[in-house]
């Protein structure tokens, strides 16, 4: 089990000294994506189910993160940011946005439908039904990228 994770880590390029994640978060996720139980990853690395559980909320924690520093220094270079308040209704997100982009000059590449489904699925929670539950802010990038961030 830990050779074939290995030899995923080193096909996928894994190195612990450019990422967020140590070699022993790297490894206990793979194998967790793979639905294998926290109890075999304790005994294949002869350690307790306990410090996998640790090592994998810890390296969850990471991703997330990394994940939003991501999603910052994208809405840092964004040059259309649209700020959705809550309480709107998420027909009304696509005008918005690309009124915004038609001041800007920037393209969005999505339908109306789309679009929608785009800020509704990044937003995940922040969206319940129809409404914007929680402020967002859909960034668009020079390339027509969209990118969605909760303003809590």
């Amino acid at each position: 089990m830990i050779d074939d994770v290995e030899a995923l880590l080193e096909d996928i390029g894994f190195e612990a000294e450019t990422s967020v994640l140590t070699h022993r978060q790297a490894q206990v996720l793979a194998l967790r994506e793979r639905d294998v139980s926290q109890a075999d990853i304790a005994d294949a690395l002869g350690t307790s189910r306990a410090n996998v559980s640790s090592v994998e909320s810890s390296a969850r924690e990471n991703l997330s993160k990394a994940r939003e520093t991501v999603a910052f220094a994208e809405a840092l270079r964004a040059p259309v940011r649209v700020r959705v308040p809550a309480g709107t209704d998420l027909y009304d997100v696509p005008e918005l946005v690309y009124d915004a982009c038609d001041e800007n000059g920037v393209k969005v590449d999505h339908t109306a439908p789309d679009l929608m489904k785009v800020v509704s699925d990044a937003a995940g929670p922040a969206v319940k039904g129809r409404k914007i539950s929680t402020p967002l802010i859909v960034g668009v990038t020079s390339s027509g990228l969209v990118r969605v961030r909760h303003r809590e």
